[in-house]
């Protein structure tokens, strides 16, 4: 439903404020929890969406009330005309926040445009700090160019995440080092429970519950809550703490283990124009019968089916959700 207002809400009466947007299927990472080693099918080139079909979704969804946009993939920064696009996202009226979503390794060069197209913050994936193991995560990545790139969005005074996928037996002996890492930059480090997104049999050995982290953590370096203001709608999902002296903070975002669905604010939209209102979920309407013939009252209907249709959660903990879950096609 739309209110009067301007804003919209779900049938479980939470406000969808939120668009996370994919621009494009291809990465050039193929990240263990991410995909398969041999990499995904890519789509035909017709399924895409074009730039001026992402405007048009974009542009339609602020003045209905989506207030915040996350630009995702594949890797969103290899996409060709990335900052044109993203220039004219970051000047739609109405629209408060333009985000990304990256694996860091072209930041280096582009981290001056994107504050010029209306960036505002970037959420950098990097799951170790070792150049061994961050090239075995990523199958082939190089650490260099992510810290690069980190680095640059620091410079750029991009609003800087480091979002750690924390895998028991893999990278969690790695947490203390990641904290460390946010003692003397201006850089919030957000540890997420690793989601059964390669199939659920892994969860059980993967996923490291928060609470055992925050353990393992407040054992080595006491951590502070910190207060954010806003609340969920504006700040995201994690909780958010701060070691004494330090410059930046740490997160910890815990979909697995104490999900937060009830307040989950996004849509999001994939590539091909995919709109669904669940990661975890394998319903879905796609957008482009009506993009394609110009409908623009249809577009508007569809996307307030999948506002009025988003479930209440996640289904992670039980058999019902997907088993596997193809994030870089899903824009997750």
């Amino acid at each position: 439903m739309v209110e009067l207002n301007g804003s919209l809400k779900d049938s479980h009466q939470r406000h969808i404020s939120y668009l996370r947007l994919s621009v494009t299927d291809r990465c050039n990472l193929r990240c263990s929890y991410c995909m398969p080693a041999e990499g995904l099918p890519i789509f035909d080139r017709k399924e895409l969406l074009s730039s001026d079909e992402i405007m048009t979704i974009a542009r339609l969804a602020v003045e209905m009330g989506i207030r915040k946009i996350r630009v995702t993939g594949g890797e969103p920064l290899i996409r060709k005309d990335i900052v044109e696009l993203l220039h004219e996202l970051g000047h739609l009226p109405g629209l408060e926040r333009l985000v990304l979503t990256t694996n860091g390794l072209r930041l280096g060069k582009l981290a001056p445009r994107l504050v010029e197209a209306g960036v505002s913050g970037v959420n950098i994936s990097i799951d170790s700090l070792n150049a061994g193991l961050y090239k075995e995560i990523t199958r082939g990545g190089d650490l260099k160019r992510c810290l690069e790139g980190i680095e640059a969005a620091i410079e750029a005074n991009l609003h800087t995440k480091i979002n750690v996928v924390v895998m028991n037996g893999t990278n969690d002996h790695e947490v203390h080092d990641f904290v460390d890492f946010a003692r003397t930059r201006p850089i919030s480090v957000r540890f997420i429970e690793y989601m059964p997104t390669r199939g659920k049999d892994q969860a059980a050995n993967l996923t490291l519950p928060t609470e055992e982290l925050l353990e393992r953590l407040n054992s080595v370096t006491p951590l502070a809550p910190v207060q954010r203001p806003g609340g969920f709608n504006t700040a995201g999902p994690a909780r958010v703490f701060r070691a004494a002296g330090a410059v930046g903070s740490v997160g910890v975002i815990s979909p697995v283990s104490c999900h937060f669905c009830d307040d989950c604010n996004r849509i999001r939209i994939t590539a091909t124009g995919l709109a669904r209102g669940c990661l975890f979920h394998d319903t879905g309407l796609d957008l482009k019968p009506w993009l394609r013939s110009g409908d623009q009252a249809g577009l508007r209907q569809a996307l307030l089916n999948v506002v009025e249709d988003k479930p209440q959660g996640h289904q992670l903990d039980t058999d019902e959700g997907p088993d596997q879950v193809p994030m870089s096609q899903l824009g997750g």
